[in-house]
């Protein structure tokens, strides 16, 4: 694998999404959580490497709104529906049929949704940082948007409230596109609509998230999936866990 990892653009409608591709094999694409990137969330913590030497083709890309991807501020242009879309049109774009599809927290709930509208395009799911409160709910606090619209961190009080913000300006992040972001994508799936996925479905979360809701709970809504609980990991060190990489490259290789 090149030692530099270029990313590459291409345009989903009205939305450029920049995009990597390392590796050679079956696909696995890769759908950062809110604030993230994909260096953040895919680079960074080794994934896209642990995937390229398990002979698979690691593709990542930010989401709209996020990286180096095309900022938008209306919230409607961010729900969840269009940003699943997005995903598909990237499969599109690199003429890829099915592929393994890897989501984290929102990129999770992204993932979810596209596995329910084109579960011909998803080979399989993998929800991390994300249970229960794919149907329990609706995303982040969409008070978190006036904490990224604060004049300073300093004045944010909410421990949650005050980690996203934080999160966000580590990432250099416009925090305007987020708080529409945040806004727009506070969509869930019903039970029924869970039930309905019919794809192979790997869902790991840290058993000190207090963000993600039970993947227990979420794993008996989806036929034959399977939860794995990341030992003593919070919602923003759960990503990167070595239990997590071991489960998710256990689930690949035994998914049909």
């Amino acid at each position: 694998m090149a030692s530099e990892i270029v990313p590459r653009k291409f345009n989903a409608g009205e939305v450029e999404l920049s995009y990597l591709d390392e590796g050679e094999g079956d696909p696995v694409v890769l759908v950062h959580g809110f604030a993230s990137n994909k260096e953040t969330n895919w680079v960074s913590p080794g994934w896209v490497a642990t995937i390229a030497r398990s002979g698979r083709r690691a593709i990542a890309f930010d989401n709209r709104g996020h990286g180096a991807s095309t900022k938008l501020y209306d919230p409607a242009l961010y729900h969840t529906s269009l940003m699943a879309d997005d995903i598909r049109a990237l499969l599109d774009h690199l003429g890829i049929v099915r592929a393994d599809v890897m989501g984290y927290s929102m990129g999770a709930r992204n993932t979810a949704f596209l596995a329910l509208a084109s579960g011909e395009r998803v080979r399989s799911a993998i929800l991390g940082g994300l249970g229960m409160r794919l149907v329990e709910g609706v995303g982040l606090p969409e008070s978190i948007a006036n904490a990224l619209e604060a004049p300073s961190v300093d004045n944010v009080t909410d421990p949650q409230e005050r980690m996203f913000r934080i999160f966000a300006d580590q990432t250099k992040s416009d925090r305007k596109a987020l708080a529409a972001c945040i806004r727009g994508s506070r969509q869930s799936l019903t039970a029924a609509e869970v039930g309905r996925i019919r794809v192979p479905m790997l869902i790991g979360v840290g058993t000190k998230d207090k963000v993600a809701g039970s993947p227990h709970e979420l794993a008996a809504l989806v036929p034959g999936a399977r939860a794995v609980d990341i030992p003593n990991r919070d919602h923003m060190l759960a990503v990167g866990d070595r239990v997590f990489k071991e489960a998710v490259l256990g689930f690949l290789a035994e998914r049909p």
